[in-house]
Formats: structure tokens, sequence, C-alpha cells
């Protein structure tokens, strides 16, 4: 994520910021233009940084998911492209669910942004009714509400919203890590296997050869994971003990990694903690790419531990990438860099 600045002030601002707290300016964030605007009227709007507020405005989610989100006001149903892609969402009387759901909402708006940044496409059930990307957002308080995706649909239990719940799931699975952010980087690896590998003979064999086979029996795998755990030194091939299970969830898991370690050294890069390079905007070119990332990402993220650790904190970063786990990403990132 970039180093946001209001455009009217230079104070600096935070991704989820609507209004700017130094000069009270109201503020919108552009996709298009990754960056907060100043939403103006008058001549204002002439001037780099401000967006012609008669033309524009928030989100019609502005206060349900505290979305920040510019949208044109001509257009028909005044949501931006993020709360655009939900599909259902709790009900207004279930006003737990709906607190759940705007942090929910949160981490999406950071995920699809990053998304956007990549340049991965985003298709959803407007332009692909049968496989485009939507989001079903619900909390398994009033029903049996699994986290998980099929066919383009990501489904989100928001009881992970709530961090006493998440937190207890996360040391009953023995996960290191575990967070709302990292369930839609999981989730949306299975969209993109099937967007951008399972189309392609090339990248489907690829696959085969790193991931192993994708049409494995699933439920099968599932029992025996749940039933046995995870094979013996797994963690000298694989980036979680979840990522054992079967195919797609190791190369769910490991694109997962990919989006971590690609946003954190972007964000790095844009308050001078890493190299300019680092920055998702500049395309680090040519075969050595991606070994310029993780040499970047490296002692970056062993400094970050040593910080958390400073503050009396688990590490920001708690896993191992071993070369076969390294070998997975560097074809996640061929696969995510012929799309630019």
């Amino acid at each position: 994520m970039r180093d946001l600045l209001c455009p009217n002030c230079g104070q600096r601002l935070a991704f989820e910021n609507s209004l700017c707290l130094s000069c009270g300016r109201p503020l919108g964030f552009s996709l298009d233009d990754m960056a907060l605007l100043v939403i103006a009227t008058g001549d204002e709007q002439d001037q780099a940084g401000f967006i012609d507020g008669d033309k524009y405005q928030l989100c019609a989610n502005m206060h349900l998911a505290e979305c920040n989100w510019l949208v044109e006001k001509e257009a028909v149903h005044k949501l931006c492209p993020a709360c655009a892609l939900t599909r259902t969402r709790p009900n207004d009387a279930d006003t737990k669910a709906l607190a759940a759901f705007a942090e929910s909402e949160k981490a999406k708006r950071r995920l699809l942004a990053e998304l956007h940044e990549l340049k991965l496409p985003i298709i959803g059930r407007d332009e692909d009714p049968d496989y485009g990307l939507a989001f079903d957002l619900l909390s398994s308080e009033q029903e049996k509400v699994f986290t998980g995706h099929e066919n383009g649909v990501i489904t989100l239990d928001l009881a992970e919203g709530d961090d006493v719940h998440r937190e207890q799931l996360r040391k009953a699975m023995d996960e290191p890590y575990r967070t709302l952010l990292g369930h839609f980087r999981h989730e949306i690896g299975h969209y993109y296997y099937y967007r951008l590998v399972s189309v392609s003979e090339d990248y489907d064999n690829q696959f085969r050869e790193l991931f192993g086979d994708p049409d494995a029996d699933y439920q099968a795998a599932l029992d025996r994971h749940y039933n046995d755990g995870p094979p013996p030194n797994w963690e000298q091939n694989f980036v979680s003990s979840y990522a054992t299970m079967h195919p797609a969830e190791d190369w769910a898991e490991t694109f997962a990694h990919y989006l971590h370690i690609r946003d954190t050294l972007d964000t790095a890069a844009a308050f001078g903690f890493a190299p300019a390079s680092a920055t998702i905007e500049r395309k680090v070119l040519g075969p050595s790419g991606f070994d310029t990332i993780i040499e970047q990402w490296l002692p970056l993220s062993w400094a970050l531990n040593m910080i958390n650790r400073s503050m009396g904190k688990a590490d920001l970063y708690p896993f191992v990438l071993p070369p076969p786990v390294l070998d997975k990403m560097r074809f996640i990132h061929t696969v995510v860099d012929d799309l630019s």
C-alpha cells in the first residue's frame, strides 16, 4: 500500500480515511489513481488530487461498510467496485453481524486494491454469471457458514471478525497466523487457479509438476488431513500444514503468501523501509525478478519479526520458505507477471 497523502494539506493518511483530520477536507479513494482524492466543488475540482463533487460521491456503503471508495453519482447502484462484488450480507437487524461485515469489507477493499495493482483480472458475476467473482459474507451465529470458494463465489464466516473467536480457532487448528485478510487472500487464490491456470495447458502442466494432481479426490484428502494430520517433515515442502491437504489448498496457501509478501514489501518501500524497486508499481523485470523480491523480503521479514518481539508480540511473519515453496511461489509470480 502506498504512502497516502492529503492533496490539500499534505497530511499523511490511512487507506481507510474519508476525512483529513488536519484540514477537514472530505476524501474518497480512487482505485484508478490508487490515491485518496479531495471531493471538491467549484474551481477546486481542476486541481491535481481533487475530484468533482458534483460528479462523484462516496460509496452507498459509506456507513454500513465504512467504505471510503468513490463512485460516480450517475451510477445505477451507487456501489463502488469493491462493494458491488458482495452478493450477500447480514440483514439490517443483525447489528453484531453488521459490525463484523464492516471489518470484513475493510479487508476485502485492501485485497482488491492489491489485485488491481498486480493487474489481476477481477471479473464479477455481471460479466460471468457462472464463474464470476462474488462474495457471500455471512455470520455462523445465525446459520451454518463455511469459509470457502466455489465457482467464483467466496464465502466468509463473519465470526472470523471476532478476535476471540478467531484466536480460539487459530490455536485449535495450530495455525501461526489467521486474519480476515489472510482468508480473503487464500480464497482468491482458488478463484485465480480457475481463471488463470486451469485454462492454460502449459500452466496446468507446470502446476501438476509442482503441486500435484488438482483433480485428486478432495473429500478423501480432507478426511485424511483431519484424521491423520500433516505428513512428517511437511515443513520442508509446504508453506503451512493446511497446504499439505490437497494440491488445490497448497496452491491457495502459497498464493496467499505471495500476496502477503508483495503487499508488505510495497508498503515498506513506500515508507522507506525497503528499496524503491520493491513497490508493485515498479515491475522487477526478467527471470531474476522473483529472486530480487525474495532477496528483499527475507531481511525485511526478519527485521519486522524482531521489531514485534521488541514490543512483546509474536512474529509478524512466522513462516519459513524452503526451496520447494519458493519454486511454487516462483510459478505463481510467473503467472501474475505474464498478465502485465
